[in-house]
């Protein structure tokens, strides 16, 4: 009987993942993409890139893909425009994300001139971006919070209207546009209405904080339709029925007290950090980003301990079971334990990212010593991008998932 449970939902997982396969087909990112961010220091501080990075790791870690940043402190679209050429096209990305706007309005009141020329050098990176068969997701900057200065009362609605041209744009040359403005305003001004004032996702107001990076990066991903699911399990344990998605489950033992079962996922979910809790909630827990979902209907009445590997996860109410949760919010445990090692290696990686991308990319030599550097330069940044795919690779391997004992059993409290 257990076998052939187990091949039932076999064939189930498999019909669900794809299933799952076309719902990514709607994602801008894409199977062994060339990715680079470009955009100003916000950019630069490989947080809200990185939670990118991790979350396309984590969640395809069949994909292979590449990630560079080409983010500058300070910079504004017509510095982007100015370098693309050189520090975005030459790295022959397949997909990009522009961000800019933050540092063009002048933090002040709007300025007509400067709403101009922001336009004018973002059509001219688009055009560009076009003309080489690059995708584009062109996305505007997150909203200032008000709650940190006085001064940024007055931004946050010039802010507003300094990007209402993106989307325009964006259509006309057939890129995504991901509105990371309103999105991120709505979620500010929910803190601000629950005087949350715990939850500073900028601590300057405008840069980001560890769990401003995950703001950023959730308010983009959704914005560019990125699949909500890692996987789920559903076990009825009245008939001992069990659905899977994008997981498989063996070796299933179900009872109305009790419930147990070996489960290998296609993925794993983001490793919650427990600086970004508090923000949970106005990033909708992140369900439609990283639901790893269990439902178990049929339970016996009571509270119930969930275990993997024999390692305490958290204790639900057979209500809450009977619902469904989101494993993916645990911040301990082996899963978690797994994605962590994935963040720490893509963080170290990064460094190197960041080394090659400050001193060798933008290494201008003087005249006196052209010769020499356009010999050497080309060797340089390829012999640290050979170095950079090795520690990638080092990367996907860490993300490979790997088969966990789940027990489920009632608790006296």
């Amino acid at each position: 009987m257990k076998r052939l449970l187990t091949c039932v939902v076999c064939f189930l997982s498999l019909a669900i993942s794809a299933a799952r396969g076309e719902d990514s087909k709607e994602f801008f990112f894409k199977a062994g993409d060339r990715v680079l961010f470009l955009g100003d220091s916000i950019t630069e501080q490989y947080q809200y890139s990185t939670d990118i990075e991790l979350y396309l790791t984590t969640r395809f870690p069949n994909w292979n893909c590449l990630f560079l940043n080409a983010g500058i402190s300070g910079d504004t679209a017509g510095g982007g425009a100015g370098r693309f050429a050189s520090h975005v096209l030459a790295e022959k990305p397949t997909a990009i994300t522009i961000n800019f706007g933050m540092n063009d309005g002048g933090y002040g009141a709007f300025d007509q001139n400067r709403n101009n020329g922001y336009v004018q050098n973002t059509e001219k990176m688009l055009t560009a971006a076009k003309a080489a068969g690059v995708r584009v997701a062109l996305c505007s900057p997150n909203a200032v919070d008000r709650r940190i200065a006085e001064r940024f009362k007055l931004y946050l609605e010039t802010q507003k209207q300094f990007y209402e041209p993106l989307a325009g744009l964006a259509a006309k040359h057939g890129t995504r546009f991901a509105d990371q403005y309103a999105i991120t305003r709505s979620e500010l001004e929910r803190m601000e209405k629950d005087e949350a004032k715990t939850v500073i996702p900028f601590g300057d107001g405008f840069h980001t904080s560890p769990n401003g990076g995950m703001m950023m990066a959730h308010a983009i991903l959704t914005a560019l339709k990125a699949p909500a699911l890692v996987s789920d399990v559903s076990v009825d344990a009245a008939t001992k029925a069990t659905k899977t998605q994008a997981c498989v489950v063996s070796n299933a033992s179900v009872a109305v007290d009790e419930v147990e079962f070996d489960r290998l996922d296609e993925s794993l979910p983001l490793p919650v950090q427990k600086d970004w809790v508090t923000l949970l909630p106005y990033l909708n827990d992140l369900k439609d980003l990283n639901w790893y979902g269990l439902k178990v209907a049929g339970l016996a009445e009571g509270n119930y301990k969930l275990s993997i590997d024999g390692v305490e996860i958290g204790k639900y109410p057979s209500k809450q079971l009977t619902e469904g949760v989101n494993v993916g919010n645990a911040t301990s445990g082996p899963i978690h334990a797994q994605a962590q090692k994935v963040f720490d290696a893509i963080n170290a990686k990064n460094g190197m990212v960041h080394q090659r991308f400050r001193g060798v990319v933008m290494f201008n030599a003087p005249d006196w010593l052209a010769d020499v550097v356009a010999e050497r330069k080309p060797a340089e940044l390829n012999k640290r991008m050979e170095y950079i795919k090795a520690k990638q690779a080092e990367v996907y391997e860490l993300a490979k998932p790997a088969k966990h004992h789940w027990k489920l059993e009632r608790t006296a409290s």
